[in-house]
């Protein structure tokens, strides 16, 4: 009879702890199948963010942008202008060649010189336009990023505020391509700092040398020394703009650069929004600024645009300039190729990598 109750008793503990157990993996269960659920929603959050139609063409300021929108609008019009002069910039290399040639030839040296001074005045011009881009770029970060709005909501809600932070982008990345193909933007003033310092030394009075100062010199030396000064220009406003803002987290700037980077991906790979540019410029537009943001993040961003926790979805946006005709979108494959910053980081994907070989 002991023997019966006491193997009673361990079927009815085994039966309790089948249950506990059933119970266990039930609760395990239901809270795997609570997480799957989140991550579905949140993804989903996350992909529609990005799903709306940003108004390139013809977003207009509401009253509530007007004051930012004048204020960028005044530096924009002006925007057109420097990229014809620097597109037509050629240079006085000749000139300069004679003059290294014919030391002993006042002439020539005096030709030299008449060459490069008002090249160097719209050198001057150019690099005073990258400063008032940079405090237009401030006042829009300033603007988009504002609590309480999200980024998402700021770019859907200040379409033209919005545009005006993409025709930035696509001004930087043009202004960079045309100077990195022109080699004698830096020759030109680099024989101008030569010569200047050549005649201080010798007491001669120099024509031009009140239009670019020493200290200014100095500055546009560092600009024109960079491979893509405008591009540094805008990340180093950007990187100040988040350290004078300590009240606003990092991630506000951040996110309002990757989700535009998601809004033109979005807007390219989608028909139906596609379909709804109707200039043909506006692709090629979309393309630019896409990659002029991607850049900006990556140089912003701690851990940059390429790692798997950035909030860019590089692979789509890779795949989406690979979907152009080959010829149109080499220039933009290439700025992200060179002008990004963490490409060739350990953090980066082989896939992504080989994406851009």
């Amino acid at each position: 009879m002991a023997q019966i109750l006491k193997t009673s008793c361990s079927i009815g503990n085994l039966g309790k702890r089948s249950s506990l157990l059933r119970l266990q993996e039930d609760t395990t269960n239901w809270f795997a199948g609570m997480g799957n659920l989140i991550k579905v929603l949140t993804r989903d959050i996350d992909h529609n963010a990005a799903h709306f139609f940003l108004d390139f063409e013809n977003a207009q300021p509401t009253e509530s942008e007007k004051e930012i929108y004048n204020q960028v609008n005044v530096v924009l019009k002006d925007a057109e202008g420097i990229l014809e002069d620097l597109q037509s910039y050629r240079g006085a290399g000749h000139e300069i060649r004679e003059a290294i040639q014919h030391p002993n030839d006042e002439k020539l040296q005096e030709k030299a010189w008449g060459a490069v001074v008002p090249l160097v005045g719209k050198l001057k011009k150019f690099y005073e336009f990258s400063q008032r881009l940079e405090a237009g770029l401030r006042g829009l970060l300033g603007a988009l990023t504002s609590t309480p709005y999200s980024p998402t909501q700021h770019l859907e809600r200040e379409q033209a505020l919005a545009k005006q932070f993409a025709e930035i982008l696509h001004f930087t990345l043009r202004f960079d391509e045309l100077k990195m193909t022109n080699p004698a933007i830096q020759n030109d003033f680099s024989y101008y700092r030569r010569t200047l310092s050549r005649m201080r030394i010798n007491n001669v009075p120099a024509e031009g040398e009140n239009e670019v100062n020493n200290e200014l010199a100095n500055r546009m030396s560092l600009f024109y020394a960079e491979a893509t000064p405008m591009l540094k220009t805008l990340s180093d406003a950007t990187t100040k703009f988040v350290s004078e803002n300590k009240n606003l987290p990092i991630e506000n700037t951040t996110d309002c650069l990757s989700t535009m980077a998601s809004v033109c991906r979005v807007m390219l790979e989608t028909p139906e929004y596609r379909s709804r540019f109707t200039n043909e410029e506006t692709v090629s537009f979309c393309l630019r600024v896409m990659v002029g943001v991607i850049i900006l993040y990556d140089h912003v961003h701690p851990v940059g645009a390429f790692a798997k926790t950035s909030k860019i979805d590089m692979k789509g946006c890779i795949k989406v300039l690979k979907d152009q005709p080959p010829n149109s979108v080499e220039g933009l494959l290439n700025a992200l190729r060179y002008t990004t910053k963490h490409l060739n980081d350990e953090t980066t994907s082989k896939q992504i990598k080989s994406m851009l070989q």
